[in-house]
């Protein structure tokens, strides 16, 4: 290790790296959609116990249920690893926790339906940042024509010379024909 070295990276740097890392996917609708497949997968394998009293939650469907949590969370981590296809896996979450409700013991009792919704609508919501512009400095301010002055139209300024513009021209081809263009 050298002198400049601060040996250890501290519990800061790994919260900085993760809070960057959660920035850049929707990170939360694949939390959601995770906890989502949980109960759905879960559930109809669970036996509860009360005292002496064993309930089974065990159902004909459970290998449908299993099937549907297991996607679930695959999806999830999808959305995670993979933000590209975040609409697909959001459509798809949707779509999974729709056939939750019949199939897996009321969607996991709602909680997992519930979850699988709301991560699913998250996913197809979400949009990744746009870069921050650099501002762009001007060499002279512009003027924009006041109340007195000669301008026709503010909305739509006639371009200047100086940009291209020939005033000679007088028409163009989208104008000719009465504002019909042809291909031909």
């Amino acid at each position: 290790m050298s002198a400049e070295s601060t040996g250890s990276r501290g519990f800061t740097y790994w919260r900085l790296r993760f809070r960057a890392w959660r920035g850049n996917r929707p990170f939360w609708a694949g939390l959601f959609t995770l906890l989502g497949g949980i109960p759905i997968a879960y559930l109809p394998y669970a036996d509860l116990r009360l005292g002496n009293l064993t309930i089974a939650m065990a159902t004909t469907a459970g290998a449908g249920s299993l099937i549907i949590g297991v996607l679930l969370m695959t999806l999830g981590l999808t959305m995670w690893f993979h933000s590209v296809v975040r609409v697909f896996a959001g459509v798809a979450t949707i779509v999974l926790g729709l056939i939750s409700i019949p199939v897996a013991n009321i969607g996991g009792f709602l909680i997992g339906f519930l979850l699988s919704l709301i991560g699913g609508a998250m996913s197809i919501s979400w949009a990744p940042a746009k870069p921050a512009a650099e501002p762009v400095e001007r060499s002279e301010p512009e003027e924009t024509p006041g109340p007195d002055s000669d301008a026709s139209d503010p909305f739509f300024p006639e371009p200047r010379a100086d940009e291209g513009y020939d005033p000679n021209v007088t028409g163009t081809t989208a104008h000719a024909n009465g504002g019909r263009n042809s291909a031909g």
